[in-house]
């Protein structure tokens, strides 16, 4: 009887313990999950960068969706590497008036766009 008591016990205790560990477990960690209602980072689709890059805080957020915009107008490569260049010139006066760093970028966006086909 008191084996059974200690089993039922034991059985509660880590009932309990599983019900209070298991929604600290399921919470994303820093820079994990999705923020902007699953939309990425920004706000919007293809824009996963973090809020204090370079990047993000040299651009309004009425520019970043300009920006989107007009890459996701364009038609040809050419015409991406363009707005690309453009863009680049304008973050890069900005970044040297704040004393920032403008990083290089990891991937050539024109480049992902003409590999899945959006431009040609």
């Amino acid at each position: 009887m008191k084996t059974s008591i200690k089993m039922k016990s034991l059985a509660l205790i880590a009932l309990l313990g599983a019900a209070f560990a298991a929604p600290l477990l399921a919470q994303p960690g820093p820079g994990m999950g999705m923020m902007g209602g699953g939309m990425g980072m920004g706000g919007g689709p293809g824009m996963r960068f973090a809020q204090n890059n370079a990047v993000w805080s040299l651009m309004t957020p009425e520019e970043r969706i300009a920006m989107r915009t007009k890459m996701h107008a364009v038609k040809t490569y050419d015409e991406c590497t363009q707005v690309q260049a453009e863009q680049r010139t304008l973050l890069e006066a900005r970044a040297k008036e704040k004393g920032v760093t403008l990083p290089t970028p990891r991937q050539n966006a024109c480049d992902n766009m003409k590999a899945r086909g959006f431009i040609k």
